[in-house]
């Protein structure tokens, strides 16, 4: 839920779905470019997710690294997740994000400023090594960053190694990632896909992992 080219219209707010906090109206900042996801869109993705994890949000981590409204972020919040960490670069943004995080008293929710490529090349080589659940390492993946600036092509490499066993990727562009022969896209498998005007929406999920692990 983040920046790309202006969008007209943009809403002055969008809401918090479901969980402990719904209804919750996130104000959207006065920035240019920035690019809520839309509530309907997120809850088609939540439906989704909750598919994969079969209602189970308690103890699951996620990242969220172009946080923009926080709505992504926070929506896994309201639900059960853990921890959720969400990195933003723009300073109007992230004080909007601070003052939802106190408002809700959000403290598994933490925030950072920071590049997005930067910050994901941190947060991979701070993952523990093995072959089963990892610290460091995050359950759900929220991608939604500007368009036509490749972001997805620069940060999924680094997500493989982000992710837990059969972790998901909520991915969002300006063009559909399904049939596409893409190099950045070898080995992640596209589980779900959706589109809403001109936004496509994905989750995706790395090798041939049918299902979350607990």
């Amino acid at each position: 839920m983040h920046k790309s080219q202006a969008r007209k219209n943009t809403p002055h707010q969008v809401r918090i779905i479901g969980g402990q906090w719904k209804r919750t109206p996130l104000p959207v900042a006065d920035a240019a470019g920035l690019r809520p996801t839309p509530d309907r869109v997120r809850e088609t993705v939540f439906n989704w997710i909750g598919h994969f994890l079969d209602g189970a949000w308690e103890g699951r981590t996620c990242l969220d690294l172009f946080a923009g409204t926080g709505a992504l972020g926070f929506e896994a919040a309201s639900r059960g997740a853990s921890k959720v960490l969400m990195v933003e670069n723009h300073v109007p943004a992230l004080r909007h994000l601070e003052a939802i995080k106190e408002k809700l008293r959000a403290s598994q929710v933490n925030l950072v400023r920071g590049d997005a490529l930067v910050k994901v090349r941190e947060l991979a080589t701070a993952v523990a090594p093995g072959a089963g659940r990892r610290d460091g390492a995050f359950d759900i993946i929220f991608l939604d960053p500007p368009y036509h600036q490749d972001w997805l092509a620069k940060i999924l490499p680094h997500c493989v190694t982000l992710l837990q066993p059969g972790g998901l990727i909520y991915a969002e562009a300006e063009m559909p990632l399904t049939g596409m022969d893409l190099p950045w896209l070898q080995g992640w498998e596209i589980v779900r896909a959706d589109k809403a005007g001109m936004v496509f929406y994905q989750l995706l999920q790395y090798g041939n992992t049918a299902e979350i692990q607990a």
